[in-house]
């Protein structure tokens, strides 16, 4: 596809620029300061998430509010949330439940700053039971699909359920601590939609929903990414964007003698939501001061995080909007 124009007016101020889709490179990004003088301007730099991902939206703005994410499936199986690096600047508060016992205690033991972990399974509020599994990763309070699973290289042997435990599950809407949530973070193993129908007083007022979602089934009667989205959008939410999608080799083939290597087939991600962009103008000061921290910090959604930054400072009567891509641009260029 070449070459695609951009253009961002701000203001009555128009920036102007080229995006490279071969080779990700955003060309003509444009200071405030350099508007100010001549009203219009191009420049050039690539356009690297990762160098301007170590600009944290706090070197940017002082009075930052704090974000309450409520983590369900808190898990330190895969590693550092994606929320991590905020909780660590002390920009966010966590409630985490994770209801496997051994990896509820490696949560204590971490002993996290600015994080309150229980030892909740968090769902509709029904009981249930939880399937211990070999591979912790895929433990979870569905059954697993062993004809999907076979298919997949270890993927059967990860899913062997080794343990069996009666489990009641607890709705987040009668959780005290998830009161004022602001991203809700869902990974579960099938459970999400029980973890949302519980949520319903929850979410009428989050800004944000990351959940990892599923293209096949990896348990029985597991709701997909379909559904998931549906409901979603039905409490008010747009998908913004999947970080990443990952793909398996399906048997018997190996790629470069890698079980986990991936090709054709698609099989699951984490999806993110938010409130609408057409609907920001009805949002508080503070909820879109969140949602640009979140973007920002969390996704590198550097578009979404300006233009509900133009709506703040339409609202504050300041030039906000102007001080952030004036900051970005200093990175990108």
């Amino acid at each position: 596809m070449g070459l695609a124009g951009w253009t961002a007016d701000l203001n009555g101020v128009t920036r102007t620029g080229t995006y490279d889709h071969r080779s990700g490179g955003l060309a003509g990004s444009t200071t405030a300061g350099d508007c100010q003088e001549r009203r219009s301007a191009r420049c050039s730099g690539p356009f690297s998430p990762e160098v301007a991902m170590t600009i944290p939206m706090s070197d940017i703005f002082s009075d930052l509010p704090n974000v309450h994410v409520v983590d369900v499936g808190a898990s330190p199986i895969d590693g550092a949330p994606i929320y991590e690096p905020l909780r660590e600047r002390g920009g966010a508060t966590v409630v985490g439940f994770e209801p496997a016992k051994d990896q509820y205690q490696r949560l204590l033991d971490m002993e996290i700053s600015n994080a309150t972990y229980l030892p909740d399974a968090i769902g509709d509020g029904t009981e249930g039971e939880l399937k211990i599994c070999r591979g912790p990763g895929m433990t979870s309070m569905l059954e697993p699909h062993k004809e999907v699973l076979s298919h997949f290289h270890w993927f059967d042997t990860y899913a062997e359920v080794v343990a069996r435990e009666p489990m009641g599950t607890r709705r987040l809407d009668d959780v005290p601590e998830t009161e004022g949530m602001d991203l809700l973070k869902v990974d579960v193993q099938g459970g999400e939609l029980g973890v949302f129908h519980g949520a319903e007083q929850r979410l009428s007022g989050a800004l944000m929903v990351h959940t990892e979602v599923q293209f096949v089934p990896f348990y029985e009667e597991q709701p997909l990414f379909a559904e998931l989205d549906q409901l979603l959008r039905a409490a008010g939410f747009w998908f913004h964007r999947f970080t990443p999608i990952h793909s398996r080799v399906i048997k018997p083939l190996v790629v470069n003698n890698d079980i986990y290597a991936g090709m054709s087939q698609q099989l699951w991600s984490d999806a993110v939501y938010v409130r609408p962009f057409t609907d920001f103008h009805r949002l508080e000061p503070e909820q879109l001061m969140k949602i640009a921290l979140l973007a920002h910090d969390l996704y590198q959604s550097y578009d979404l995080a300006l233009l509900a930054l133009q709506h703040l400072a339409a609202k504050e009567g300041s030039e906000r909007h102007l001080r952030y891509l004036e900051r970005l641009s200093s990175v990108l260029t």
